[in-house]
């Protein structure tokens, strides 16, 4: 007596994340990026990091209305509601965060003596690049 083969059990997401490594990298990026730019973006209004009107570049400061502080407020804000694009949209929060690092970038070539903190955020950018690719995969329609 022989049996037909049965169709393969539905994988489940929590069978996918302990077994596929990039559904795992995906998740880690995506809380990272999630989690980072809402704590980074809350302390702007607070300083206890650090001081973070020194990171403005004097040539934004001298084309943004107000103080280097009231930009550093906007600051926040941009990068409080881009760490929630990503936790609820990857695909497009991922390109949005790496979009925000290349000016942040920007801003940190032009100020001598942080060339240091430019080149680990461009490590940031390609990992933001790296969650925007993963999420194409692993969120949405272009899951599997």
């Amino acid at each position: 007596m022989s049996s037909a083969p049965s169709a393969p059990a539905p994988v489940t997401a929590r069978q996918t994340i302990t077994t596929d490594p990039g559904y795992q990298a995906f998740w880690i990026l995506r809380v990272g990026f999630t989690v980072a730019p809402v704590l980074f973006g809350l302390d702007k209004f607070a300083n206890l990091l650090v001081d973070w009107p020194v990171y403005l570049a004097p040539w934004i400061n001298d084309i943004v209305p107000g103080s280097a502080q009231g930009a550093m407020y906007a600051v926040g804000a941009i990068e409080i509601v881009a760490g929630l694009v990503v936790a609820v949209a990857p695909r497009f929060g991922g390109w949005l965060v790496a979009g925000w690092l290349a000016g942040i970038i920007v801003n940190l070539l032009t100020i001598p003596d942080y060339y240091d903190i430019a080149l680990r955020d461009f490590g940031l950018l390609l990992g933001a690049v790296a969650l925007a690719r993963l999420a194409q995969r692993y969120h949405g329609a272009g899951a599997r």
